[in-house]
């Protein structure tokens, strides 16, 4: 893991940045990790949430497209409930 400095961000925050799209990015500070930089994508692996994918409707897995159908049927049939 590439680490960099507080100062460093400041200087040089688009490289950081960038650097962090390929791999996590640790800051320190005074020399010690302080905050690692990490892609949206490896946080829901580590926090364990299931990664979200679109599709198109002719793209959909058979799964989705059925739960699609469900809900616009339920709404058709007046039994959706909005949050």
């Amino acid at each position: 893991m590439k680490q960099f400095t507080f100062s460093d961000m400041n200087r040089a925050s688009g490289e950081i940045l960038e650097a962090a799209l390929i791999e996590p990015v640790a800051l320190t500070k005074r020399g010690k990790q302080k905050l690692v930089i990490l892609t949206a994508e490896a946080y829901a692996r580590l926090k364990g949430q299931p990664q979200a994918h679109a599709y198109r409707l002719e793209d959909a897995p058979e799964h989705i497209h059925d739960e699609l159908m469900e809900g616009i049927d339920a709404i058709l049939d007046g039994k959706h409930h909005d949050a």
